[in-house]
């Protein structure tokens, strides 16, 4: 059962935040339990200081252990300075007012951190990917979870260009799992291509995540979190996969704006909080879908002066190329994780490679720190950021223009969509 409130419209304040998380948890007999704490990391946004006091406040008594794992997935580590931010507390603050709480992040290149939930058979892959891929697969999973009586998974929901929409199991699956499964999902949804799939609730990946999560025996409460320009809209608590639907079904409505015809030109900025463009690809992942063929989208993010602090070396042998770069010529790029071949075609968008020739639908431009010879170097193009004067795009839609102020959340799909047909 659900325990839960979205609107729209309405937002949520902290009483009833705190009023709706104490009635789920007086629904459950949690003294004396050991709680695992699954909370995002930096590049989610959403009232995690307050979920983080409300759940402090009214189980740090009751339960034995109160522990915090981030749920990096793929993304690097956050020093202490970092969380307390990302909390909104002050170290002093934790030492005193929430002694109880320890911290850890996940790495799910450590095998020393990771053990193996179970296994799916490549007939079993086959099937739920619809035939797209076909190997086993290994399920592994931070071993902390088999440490506690209950895990608390907070997260909130948005389109998401490897899931269809985030949530529920999805911060077990990349959040604290190990990089095979990452990779397997992350490609599926790659062969399907963004574009047929994000802003969709039921996808092949969300059933791989589904059954993943079904190795797992630890009793789990998931805290799901509609979020929009700060204000939280919706909150549902209760079993993971019964929340995420609940919660995407209002993300579909708050997070998806409907365009009525293409753009030839997008300006897509970046917030801060994406600090590299393993993140700031969201900036296209959005928005391809908006963009006219032959048409140009800049991801405007003069903050970012690296592609990935875990994988760019990677991306730097390999570029950035459509999905059929690398399908046909597999031979070379066989060996290269799946998470990361989805975010070159992610990023690239949709195209075609004929006769040793590739050809993108729309061009993708750099407007960062990092300079034009390594945009070149990565097969993106480049745009001096301070050349560009966001006035200058605002109110031009009429002309083919979009300006995106934010852009990473929200997702922009056609009115008549020509990938879904």
């Amino acid at each position: 059962m659900i325990i839960g409130n979205g609107s729209e419209i309405e937002t949520l304040n902290e009483k009833q935040v705190f009023d709706l998380c104490a009635e789920a948890f007086a629904r459950s007999d949690l003294n004396g339990k050991r709680v695992l704490v699954i909370i995002p990391d930096y590049t989610r946004s959403g009232p995690f200081g307050l979920l983080f006091r409300v759940v402090y406040k009214l189980l740090s008594e009751r339960v034995k252990n109160l522990d915090f794992l981030i749920a990096l997935g793929t993304h690097p580590p956050m020093n202490d300075d970092a969380i307390y931010r990302h909390l909104g507390i002050t170290k002093q603050e934790h030492i005193h007012s929430f002694p109880k709480a320890r911290f850890f992040n996940h790495n799910s290149r450590d095998p020393g951190q990771l053990t193996l939930a179970g296994s799916f058979s490549e007939d079993e892959i086959a099937q739920i990917s619809n035939g797209l891929l076909k190997k086993k697969v290994d399920v592994t999973i931070n071993k902390m979870v088999y440490e506690y009586d209950l895990l608390i998974i907070i997260g909130p929901t948005f389109p998401h260009e490897a899931m269809g929409f985030s949530g529920g199991h999805k911060y077990l699956f990349p959040g604290i799992s190990g990089e095979e499964i990452i990779d397997t999902f992350h490609w599926i949804a790659a062969l399907i291509t963004l574009p047929v799939f994000i802003g969709t609730k039921d996808t092949p990946m969300r059933k791989l995540v589904e059954k993943a999560a079904a190795f797992i025996p630890v009793e789990r409460i998931c805290i799901n979190l509609v979020v929009h320009d700060h204000n939280l809209h919706g909150l549902f608590i209760g079993p993971p996969d019964e929340t995420f639907s609940a919660a995407a079904d209002l993300s579909d409505k708050i997070h998806i704006i409907y365009k009525k015809r293409p753009f030839k030109r997008v300006l897509s900025c970046a917030p801060p909080m994406y600090d590299e463009i393993w993140t700031a690809g969201k900036c296209m992942y959005k928005l391809e879908s908006v963009v006219a063929d032959g048409g140009e989208i800049i991801i405007h993010a003069p903050h970012v002066d690296h592609v990935s602090a875990v994988y760019g070396h990677i991306l730097e042998k390999i570029g950035y190329h459509c999905r059929d770069y690398f399908l046909k010529q597999w031979d070379r790029f066989k060996d290269i994780q799946g998470g990361i071949l989805a975010h070159s075609c992610n990023v690239k968008g949709t195209g075609t490679f004929e006769n040793g020739v590739e050809k993108s639908r729309a061009n993708v431009v750099l407007a960062t720190a990092m300079p034009e010879d390594y945009c070149a170097k990565i097969n993106l193009d480049y745009r001096d950021p301070k050349s560009i004067n966001p006035d200058d795009w605002k109110g031009s839609e009429d002309e083919g223009i979009l300006y995106v102020p934010k852009a990473g959340e929200m997702l922009y799909l056609l009115e008549d969509n020509p990938f879904r047909k």
